[in-house]
């Protein structure tokens, strides 16, 4: 008896092949489409195998068998009975796993009547979807889309072969708690009201960051968890109130075990994926990173880099660049390969969008032979653009300004061009880590130290004497995993020496007794003797994503919120009564 054998059925419909002819079968599913042809009627049959077609004609389906599938609607659930005969020849469908066979079926039964459903599950090709709006209220029958249930059986896939390839590892899978304490991760806390103590909140977790480390003092030496985490932020495309990551942490260990850790698991999810990748990734510090690609997360799987080209265009006097060298402005270009493609209207464009980001503008070269053309064309030789490694038919970008601005505005002109030239990739597959991060950086209003990532990473070794008197130039051990272009995830060695943790919070602004409030149990913990340990989170939705090549997180998240935080299909959030709020000792202030 096989694992999808029930007491109402004998095979799931997508399972059936040539080597099912012959057998006598019972099938359950929803009737994707049903088409009436000269006195038999066809019904393609679908469940999350996959779909089949049933025949129902004269010759072998009673009348009132017939009869019932000819007044079948779209969605209706049925059971069907029959025999796998052999499709003809011509009329065998090379676009299903089952095109090879059909089933006769002489028994039919409707199990689940449906109502004219509100959007269409069965497409026709190159058929545009419903506005995504109303297919999120409609969830329930846009999770039936084939497209949509196979994203959400790879991420179940996926999800056992990490469980799979940590518990090989030694990792212990630990589960900690969803009601927590307010803790600073980054981002607001949801805040969960107690009955029983009036006035006083639970949060839910940001990620299980504490706890983790906690069991790590404990002695558990491994440890890891299919973590839910929640953060109340305003939301991106690639972002969702509430989240999924793979989170694992270890003892006694340094950056490059974690490193190899978080690497066996990416490798053994991308080739559940159906991909083959490498492994060791390579490794770029953050400021060679921010200095060549304009971002901690960059794109390697195209040969497009920035260079700085300060000293070189310094004897040309070009107008827009006299700047130069002035509040730490620099002169960064992309020498584009191919870049003559480029249109007029593309380089207006791309001058646009770099000053939305807030650049002084873009200035542009572009060579053809010895034939040069451009906004800075006239104080540019073919001999100088050579140097600059801009050769025939290719284009020269150009901003100026302090990093703080040319980066993000040379790291959007990069992804443009790729996005308008389309080199070829290098690679499909680009893995990355980004290392040797800041541990503060300014506030962007106070210009005082904030933790550039959360306040429990340790700074580099050779870096702690200066926490005190120069907080900006301390590195973190802090590390990004990155697939071409995206962040996967985060992690770090920790902070294990209290009395530096409890430096970290005081240039935080946190005073000793917010520190004791907040954080007690933590340093409670780490002076009780904490083992020298690190770990790390993958962003489990986004890895689905990616490896599934879907185009939006929400297609492979159940039930996932809108960018305005809403659950368009249960409701969510919604106002509650007054005597629950009273329960919970709220009141509701306009």
């Amino acid at each position: 008896m096989s694992a999808s054998q029930t007491s109402q059925r004998t095979h799931r419909c997508g399972a059936l092949r040539k080597e099912h002819v012959g057998a006598r079968v019972r099938l359950g599913g929803w009737v994707h489409r049903r088409r009436d042809l000269g006195g038999i009627v066809f019904l393609d049959l679908r469940d999350r195998d996959g779909i089949v077609q049933v025949a129902l004609g004269p010759a072998w389906a009673p009348p009132d068998v017939l009869a019932r599938a000819g007044s079948l609607g779209a969605e209706t659930v049925v059971v069907v009975e029959g025999e796998v005969v052999l499709r003809p020849a011509n009329m065998k469908n090379a676009e299903l796993a089952t095109g090879d066979v059909e089933v006769h079926a002489t028994r039919l039964e409707v199990v689940g009547a449906a109502t004219t459903p509100a959007i269409p599950v069965a497409r026709a090709k190159n058929e545009e979807l419903p506005a995504e709006e109303l297919r999120l209220k409609q969830r329930h029958l846009d999770l039936r889309r084939p497209e949509l249930q196979a994203y959400l059986m790879l991420r179940h896939r996926l999800l056992q072969r990490a469980r799979r390839t940590l518990s090989e590892l030694e990792f212990l899978e630990i589960e900690t708690p969803i009601l927590t304490k307010p803790t600073p991760e980054g981002a607001r806390d949801y805040l969960v009201p107690s009955r029983v103590h009036a006035g006083e909140f639970y949060a839910l977790p940001q990620s299980p960051q504490i706890y983790k480390q906690l069991l790590m003092v404990a002695g558990f030496d491994r440890y890891f968890q299919i973590a839910r985490c929640f953060r109340d932020e305003d939301l991106r495309n690639d972002r969702q109130p509430e989240f999924s990551q793979i989170d694992l942490e270890a003892s006694f260990v340094g950056s490059d075990d974690v490193l190899a850790y978080v690497e066996a698991v990416l490798v053994a999810l991308w080739d559940e994926a159906g991909h083959a990748v490498t492994r060791p990734f390579p490794r770029l510090r953050w400021r060679d990173a921010m200095e060549r690609f304009g971002t901690d997360k960059p794109d390697l799987r195209y040969d497009l880099v920035i260079a700085d080209w300060t000293a070189a265009v310094a004897p040309l006097a070009v107008p827009f660049f006299q700047t130069a060298g002035q509040n730490g402005a620099r002169v960064r270009g992309i020498p584009v390969r191919g870049g003559s493609a480029l249109s007029r209207k593309d380089v207006d464009q791309l001058a646009e969008a770099a000053k939305q980001l807030g650049g002084s503008g873009l200035a542009w070269v572009k060579r053809q032979g010895d034939q040069l053309s451009g906004s800075v064309a006239k104080h540019f030789t073919a001999e100088t653009l050579g140097r600059l490694g801009v050769g025939d038919g290719d284009v020269a970008l150009m901003t100026i300004g302090p990093d703080r601005v040319t980066s993000p505005v040379l790291d959007r002109l990069r992804q443009e061009v790729i996005r308008r030239v389309a080199p070829a990739p290098a690679t499909a597959h680009a893995f990355c880590w980004v290392m040797d991060f800041p541990l503060f950086e300014p506030d962007a209003e106070t210009g005082k130290p904030v933790f550039a990532h959360h306040p429990f990473t340790a700074p580099h070794p050779d870096d702690v004497a200066k926490l005190e008197s120069d907080p900006f130039a301390c590195r973190a051990l802090h590390y990004d995993a990155v697939y071409n272009g995206n962040e996967l995830g985060s992690g770090s060695i920790r902070i294990t020496d209290a009395s530096v943790q409890r430096t970290v919070f005081r240039h935080l602004g946190l005073t000793d007794q917010e520190i004791g409030e907040r954080f007690g149990f933590l340093l409670q913990g780490l002076a009780a003797g904490a083992p020298p340990h690190g770990g790390f989170a993958i962003g489990f939705d986004r890895v689905v994503m990616l490896a599934a090549g879907a185009g939006s997180l929400r297609d492979v998240i159940a039930f996932p919120k809108t960018t305005a935080a809403r659950a368009l299909f249960e409701g969510a959030p919604a106002a509650a009564r007054a005597e629950d709020l009273a329960t919970l000792h709220l009141k509701v202030v306009p």
